[in-house]
C-alpha cells in the first residue's frame, strides 16, 4: 500500500472517531418577543417587560449567555426566525403540529385556557359553535385561536385583526359581537381598558388545536441551542427562579 494512501486512510479514521464537534452559542443570542400583551410582554417606561421578558433574562443567566430581546409583529413571527433575523422566540407562542413543522420548541414554560368576550348586555351565555352562528367573533390573526375559529365556528363571521386589543376596541365599540384569545390577556384588557362594557362568556376553552402549551421556538437546524435553553428552563423550573416569576405577575401558577 503506498504511503499516501496509509496516510489518507489513518486521516479518515481520525475524522470517524473524533469527538463531534458542538455549535457554538450566538453571541448575542437574539430572542423575539411581540411586545404589545401585557402582562407577558409589553414597554413601561419606555423598556421592554412582562412574564415572558423575565423568562428569557432567567433562561441567559442560566446559559451563561449575552441576550438581546427585540419586538417583532406576531404576523412575522416565525419568517423572522428562519430568516435568521434572531436565534429564539419567548413570545408565547402555542407548540402546534402545524408549527413543529417549521420550527423546533422546548417543552412548555406555561399553559393558560383561552376564552370569549361579550358585551355585558349581549345576553350571550352559550357559546357553542351552534349558539354562535350569523355571530361576528374577532381574533387575531395567525394564532391558534384563528384555526379553532375557522375549524369549529363555520356559521360565524370571523374578523381578524393585527393585535387583540383592536379587536376588543370594536367589540367595545359595537361593531363585533364577540373576541376570543388568552385568558389573562383578555382579563388585562377588561381591568385597564374594558371600563364594564365587557365580560368573559362561557367556558374556559383548552382544545388540541391550541397544542401544548407555550414553548420557546428555534430553527430546527439548532439543536444545540434548543437543547441549551431545555436545559435552562428545567433548571429553572427546579430551583425556585420560575416560581418567583409567576408570582410576580399571577396569583396563581400557570405552569
Amino acid at each position: 500500500m503506498k504511503k499516501t494512501t496509509i496516510l489518507a486512510a489513518l486521516a479518515l479514521t481520525a475524522t470517524l472517531f473524533a469527538p463531534a464537534a458542538h455549535a457554538e452559542m450566538p453571541d448575542p443570542v437574539v430572542i423575539a418577543t411581540e411586545g404589545v400583551y401585557p402582562p407577558f410582554n409589553y414597554i413601561e417606561n419606555g423598556e421592554l417587560t412582562g412574564f415572558d421578558v423575565d423568562i428569557a433574562h432567567a433562561l441567559c443567566e442560566k446559559m451563561k449567555v449575552k441576550c438581546e430581546i427585540i419586538t417583532q409583529d406576531w404576523d412575522g413571527m416565525i419568517p423572522g426566525l428562519l430568516a435568521d433575523k434572531y436565534d429564539a422566540i419567548v413570545a408565547s407562542m402555542n407548540i402546534t403540529e402545524e408549527r413543529k413543522k417549521k420550527i423546533s420548541f422546548t417543552s412548555k414554560y406555561y399553559n393558560t385556557p383561552s376564552v370569549f368576550i361579550a358585551g355585558t348586555d349581549s345576553g350571550i351565555t352559550d357559546t357553542s359553535p351552534e349558539a354562535l352562528a350569523g355571530k361576528v367573533i374577532g381574533v387575531q390573526g395567525s394564532t391558534t385561536q384563528a384555526n379553532f375559529l375557522e375549524a369549529k365556528y363555520p356559521e360565524s363571521e370571523i374578523r381578524t385583526y393585527g393585535v387583540v386589543d383592536d379587536a376588543s376596541a370594536d367589540l367595545a365599540a359595537g361593531r363585533i359581537d364577540l373576541v376570543i384569545s388568552d385568558k389573562i390577556i383578555l382579563n388585562e384588557w377588561l381591568a385597564k381598558s374594558g371600563n364594564g362594557c365587557c365580560a368573559i362568556v362561557g367556558e374556559d376553552i383548552f382544545d388540541p388545536l391550541f397544542g401544548e402549551g407555550k414553548g420557546i421556538g428555534i430553527r430546527q437546524e439548532d439543536n444545540d441551542l434548543r437543547e441549551a435553553f431545555q436545559k435552562a428552563l428545567d433548571e429553572i423550573l427546579a430551583d425556585g427562579t420560575y416560581e418567583k416569576i409567576n408570582a410576580k405577575y399571577f396569583p396563581f401558577p400557570i405552569y
